[in-house]
């Protein structure tokens, strides 16, 4: 049983078992390395430093995942901050003030207005929706930062995009916008049914 343990450590396959490993709390991987520690009294030397290298392996492969997960999480963040940092710009503000306050009623309406202009806003709520779908923002901190305006911008300006869907034979039209506002109505109905 303790060659099989070695021989177990040492295998490619063992790799992609601590990769799924790690997503356990490193408490539990401790107590698990501690067993194995158990089993160096029943062999000799030999064995012993066989095993303690595979475990300096392991640990080592523990440790990288755990800053990988780390290092995912700062990344997101800070995506997350430059997003808010184009949000709260110039520029974006005042597009965001022109869209807001100016009334329209469908896309014809919306295009003898402002032509073919689109907010900043709306190439901002579409690209926030692409890195959600593709689990690249997190949507805790999406929600913390934008939830309001993403569901005041779409609430106006739904009947466009569907409208402009339509006469433009264009389905896709603003699609991961409303991905992203689903996503947040998804999550704010959790949010309301746990508490």
């Amino acid at each position: 049983m303790q060659l099989l343990t070695l021989n177990f450590l040492l295998t490619p396959s063992s790799v992609l078992w601590l990769v799924e490993e790690s997503k356990r709390p490193v408490s539990s991987i401790l107590v698990q390395v501690i067993n194995m520690v158990d089993i160096l009294s029943m062999v000799d030397l030999t064995s012993i430093s066989a095993i303690l290298a595979a475990i300096g392996v392991f640990v080592g492969v523990v440790f990288a995942i755990l800053q990988l997960r780390d290092l995912l999480k700062t990344r997101q963040t800070d995506l997350v901050m430059r997003l808010y940092s184009t949000f709260g710009s110039r520029k974006f503000q005042e597009d965001w003030q022109k869209i807001m306050t100016t009334e329209y009623k469908d896309y014809n309406d919306f295009m003898k207005k402002f032509g073919l202009w689109i907010p900043e806003a709306g190439f901002f709520f579409e690209g926030v929706g692409v890195l959600l779908k593709r689990n690249l923002i997190d949507i805790g901190l999406v929600d913390d930062l934008f939830s309001g305006p993403i569901k005041m911008f779409w609430d106006k300006n739904r009947p466009i995009v569907e409208d402009a869907r339509k006469q433009l034979s264009y389905p896709q039209y603003g699609e991961y916008f409303e991905y992203l506002y689903n996503e947040m109505q998804k999550r704010e109905q959790q949010l309301a049914s746990i508490q």
